[in-house]
């Protein structure tokens, strides 16, 4: 029996993702290194702190994404087997680091990293649907499906079905 997860890995949906997610990776780091650098010389304390705080959470969450992504795309090549996958996947850290919305200041930093945050948030998202998906064997929701039910499915699957029951 081929696995949610094994199946996923082998489609072109995966190689979508995979693309997207190392082209947002490169994007942030020519943007860091750029664009982004000469920005935040012209910011004033304590926006200069926030900046630096969301830009490392920011590489932090990437990091963990693009992890993630190699694997399964090393999973799909063969160059791991599923075990071998299993124990590395435990590793990866795909919790998000707090959502930056919330951070004092965050609407006045620079438009690029306020974009960048946001993708990789998005991108977060769905790939968390993704490996909860691949470790429940159901195939993922959507994120324009009913959003209520997704999130009921995900309580479900952490801690096991309650519908119906009463206390």
């Amino acid at each position: 029996m081929i696995s949610f997860g094994e199946r996923y890995a082998a489609s072109e949906q995966f190689d979508a993702v995979y693309k997207e997610g190392m082209a947002l990776v490169e994007r942030t780091a020519t943007y860091l290194d750029g664009t982004g650098r000469k920005e935040a010389k012209g910011l004033k304390p304590p926006l200069t702190l926030t900046y630096a705080t969301e830009s490392m959470r920011l590489t932090t969450r990437l990091l963990e994404l693009a992890s993630w992504l190699m694997l399964h795309r090393a999973l799909k090549d063969g160059e791991i087997d599923q075990d071998q996958a299993i124990m590395r996947r435990q590793r990866v850290k795909l919790a998000p680091i707090g959502r930056p919305s919330h951070v004092k200041g965050f609407d006045d930093l620079p438009e690029g990293l306020r974009d960048l945050i946001n993708l990789s948030f998005s991108l977060n998202d769905r790939i968390t649907r993704i490996d909860n998906a691949i470790a429940t064997g159901a195939e993922p929701a959507a994120a324009s499906d009913n959003v209520v039910g997704a999130q009921m499915a995900q309580l479900e699957a952490a801690f096991g079905s309650f519908r119906g029951q009463t206390n």
